[in-house]
């Protein structure tokens, strides 16, 4: 009798200690799985986060947790990337990068192609570029390379001669006839939607524009013409600090952007204002 009491205090005691260090491994795993979610801060410019909202919600069910950080300038995604203040961004060009790159140091590298965003002149006051005239005043935006297509895009219009030695980025200095003499004013790209008012045309970026509530293909009066195929240096691409460019994270980032589901909302949502690069 005294045995079998003590076999089952025994059981019981042996029960208490195995559920309890259940119990703790239970909670040990579920801290260790709240702990295994991964924040990724990715920054943009103006109003994209429609794009990404089918790679946060596909994503956020494998335990990566994107958040959006947007910025207002383009001056600031790249210096908060190389800064460690964000994971990822995306919001420029090949050529915007490489020219950051260039002039600022920074150690970043494109990791993935994400959409191809047409440069156009828009006007409140003209129909068409035939209807520029002598004097009239142009914005366009003051980095070298947004700044440079413009011009490639009056030279194509035929208002303005730029050498073909000046490459697809050319200044002022490089212009080497204004029949008009139009006036050029550099403004920084977010505020060129709001110069429209003061100036002839301005050309606008495509996300800027859509912000504006623009559609490139309806409302600008002269569009960028762009080329998908090749090594476009026009093509939106996310970028990363180079020595996090083969974190595994990130590269599942890139190819869920890349997806059927995001390519319908650049054609819905921004209604053929960007057109996909994949």
């Amino acid at each position: 009798m005294f045995a079998k009491k003590k076999i089952a205090i025994g059981l019981i005691l042996w029960f208490s200690i195995t559920v309890s260090f259940g119990s703790f491994s239970v909670f040990a795993s579920g801290k260790k799985e709240a702990a295994a979610e991964r924040v990724v801060k990715i920054g943009i410019v103006g109003d994209a986060a429609d794009q990404w909202k089918p790679v946060i919600a596909k994503l956020a069910a494998e335990g990566i947790k994107i958040e959006l950080v947007e910025f207002t300038e383009y001056v600031q995604p790249n210096r908060a990337l190389q800064d460690g203040e964000i994971d990822l961004n995306s919001f420029q060009h090949y050529a915007y990068l490489n020219n950051e790159i260039k002039t600022k140091g920074y150690s970043l590298t494109a990791i993935g192609e994400t959409l191809l965003a047409p440069l156009g002149l828009y006007s409140q006051k003209i129909k068409s570029v035939g209807e520029i005239k002598a004097g009239d005043k142009i914005a366009l935006p003051n980095d070298v390379v947004n700044g440079g297509r413009s011009f490639r895009v009056l030279e194509k219009a035929g208002l303005i001669k730029i050498p073909e030695s000046a490459g697809p980025t050319p200044s002022k200095l490089d212009i080497t006839e204004n029949p008009l003499n139009l006036e050029f004013v550099e403004v920084e790209a977010a505020q060129t939607p709001r110069v429209l008012p003061d100036v002839t045309a301005a050309f606008i970026n495509g996300g800027h524009a859509v912000n504006a509530g623009l559609n490139p293909e309806r409302d600008s009066i002269a569009l960028e013409k762009q080329d998908g195929g090749g090594q476009n240096p026009y093509i939106n691409v996310i970028a990363a600090r180079t020595d996090r460019k083969d974190d595994p994270v990130f590269k599942r980032i890139v190819n869920e952007y890349r997806t059927d589901a995001v390519k319908e909302v650049l054609q819905t949502v921004y209604k053929g204002a960007f057109t996909p690069a994949w």
